[in-house]
């Protein structure tokens, strides 16, 4: 069979770096050809997280910032394919989600950013860019958010069991695939991102790895509490959020509301926190789920996943690998055929999960 290249380039909340695979759609299913990843250095991630706030000249360096990004994106992009030994003409599109530094669905501002600069993505690497795909959903009055249930839902489901999709980013959110009902998704609460940001204040690294720092800590059952009572979390679906709310600023304000607490202790706490939003959220909109894959960085986190496994014991829980896509690869995939969907003029989104008007066509195309 004639052989139907894209490449998705994913870049997340977490702002560890640039999740790039190469896709071939030319077979009966799907095939993962290559995968590759480029780590963020500590400059460019700082910059990344300074343009989250408000602040001075922020226009001209969200531009710069876009610019550099998109050649990260197109060196990126052209070393998958040197690896693969592809030549670059022979891809159809590349599907580049953006680095989100503003999310704001609500109906007062009705906007997301994600930086790219996918005029340039498109000249540095001669291929066709897909981009931008947020802003159409959010037109038609959608959260732009989660976009991956569509994908989760053409490559998880399945026709007898009720299983959840767990995605563990910067962000957690969750897929329901009930054969027996309509797919719904919706974010959850923070995932890795303040555990990442607490982390990175007390121990020097950007994130605990495997949990173990988080693992040698206590739950404070006030501090807990107290993170807890955020209104996002009673909030039904569908819902989308990030970094606009979820923040180290956040996290100051909540624990000034009790007394100060180990590091350690605190790490744990924020631990139990994204492990509690998640089984509260099956709890309440999948309560006959009987099987949980995750997938996203969090996925690494070991202590987490057993700690979800033992808040939902009715669910076995494992990685999405068990359903043949490894759990770092499943966004950066979801955005290769997102892009296709855009090139074959099929809408990409569920307004189930979305709470769109209707299914849109996704993305803008520069084509090469």
């Amino acid at each position: 069979m004639t052989p139907i290249y894209y490449i998705g380039l994913m870049s997340g909340t977490s702002l560890d770096g640039i999740d790039a695979v190469l896709v071939n759609f030319g077979e009966p299913k799907p095939v993962l050809l290559a995968t590759l990843f480029y780590p963020y250095d500590e400059e460019l991630r700082a910059s990344l997280l300074a343009l989250h706030h408000a602040g001075f000249d922020e226009l001209n360096r969200a531009a710069l910032l876009s610019n550099a990004l998109s050649i990260l994106y197109a060196q990126t992009s052209l070393n998958l394919l040197k690896k693969s030994k592809i030549d670059p003409k022979a891809v159809t599109a590349i599907g580049c989600h953006g680095q989100t530094i503003r999310h704001c669905p609500e109906k007062e501002k009705h906007y997301t950013i994600q930086l790219v600069n996918a005029a340039l993505l498109a000249e540095l690497t001669q291929i066709t860019v897909v981009a931008d795909f947020r802003s159409r959903d959010i037109a038609a009055e959608g959260q732009g958010a989660p976009l991956v249930p569509a994908f989760h839902k053409t490559f998880f489901g399945d026709t007898h069991k009720h299983r959840i999709i767990v995605n563990i980013g910067g962000i957690a959110n969750i897929t329901r695939l009930d054969p027996n009902d309509e797919v719904i998704g919706f974010d959850c609460g923070p995932g890795n991102m303040l555990m990442d940001v607490w982390s990175l204040r007390h121990t020097g690294k950007n994130y605990d790895d495997k949990g173990q720092w988080a693992k040698t800590g206590k739950i404070v059952q006030s501090l807990f509490d107290i993170l807890m009572d955020e209104s996002f979390f009673s909030f039904p679906p569908p819902k989308s959020t990030g970094r606009e709310l979820f923040n180290l600023h956040w996290l100051e304000y909540k624990m000034s509301q009790c007394a100060p607490q180990a590091p350690e202790n605190v790490q744990a706490t924020l631990s139990q926190l994204t492990v509690i939003s998640i089984a509260n959220a099956i709890t309440d909109y999948c309560p006959t789920a009987s099987e949980i894959y995750v997938c996203g960085g969090g996925a690494h986190n070991t202590h987490l996943i057993k700690q979800l496994s033992n808040a939902l014991p009715h669910c076995t829980v494992a990685l999405t690998n068990k359903l043949g896509v490894d759990a770092d690869w499943v966004e950066a995939f979801a955005f290769a055929w997102l892009a296709q969907l855009t090139i074959l003029r099929k809408p990409g989104n569920l307004s189930a999960v979305t709470g769109a008007k209707g299914e849109r066509i996704l993305g803008a195309i520069y084509l090469a």
